[in-house]
């Protein structure tokens, strides 16, 4: 399943030092946390949605409501979240894993239907919200490569793009990173 959390964040001064916070100790904590299989952070360049977005390769609804996940990965945001706005999370099925994506890459995101994706070249994968928020219901996700991908100041209303943050963690860099230590 694919877990997503989506927010903006409102103050300037702080959002060099929250981004660092949670690319640097929120996902490694995340991946920890026994059925978690990838995360990857993501930032918008289109406008109409919120300006980050991480989404997890999980297990299943279980995961999230578990011990392990309240004190290792759950919340910890305190120090920010009167920063934080327009927070969203969901559980989707119909990808078991999130694809990785690279420096040369774009994720590429419909809420509407999966038409747009295809009419740019694009191969969508759908997802079905099943737990969270269920909202959008349906979302449609698909890979783009920079230099294939047509000029995205021109993608349809309602697709938006995001370029990664961070390279996809996933559990085996975790384990090799415990080793290492």
């Amino acid at each position: 399943m694919i877990y997503t959390v989506e927010c903006s964040f409102a103050d300037p001064g702080s959002e060099a030092e929250w981004n660092d916070f949670y690319s640097l100790d929120k996902l490694p904590a995340l991946i920890s946390v026994s059925g978690f299989h990838t995360s990857q952070r993501f930032k918008a360049l289109s406008h109409g949605c919120p300006a980050y977005l991480a989404i997890h390769s999980i297990d299943g609804l279980d995961i999230l409501t578990s011990e392990e996940y309240r004190q290792k990965g759950g919340g910890n945001f305190a120090r920010w979240q009167q920063h934080i706005t327009d927070w969203h999370r969901n559980l989707y099925d119909g990808v078991d894993r999130a694809p990785t994506f690279g420096e040369g890459d774009y994720l590429v995101l419909s809420a509407k239907a999966s038409e747009p994706l295809i009419r740019l070249g694009l191969t969508p994968y759908a997802m079905h919200a099943v737990a969270m928020e269920k909202f959008p219901e349906y979302r449609w996700l698909a890979k783009a490569e920079r230099g294939k991908a047509p000029d995205i100041a021109h993608f349809p209303e309602g697709v938006h793009v995001y370029a990664p943050m961070t390279a996809q963690l996933t559990r085996d860099d975790d384990v090799a990173f415990e080793k290492a230590r």
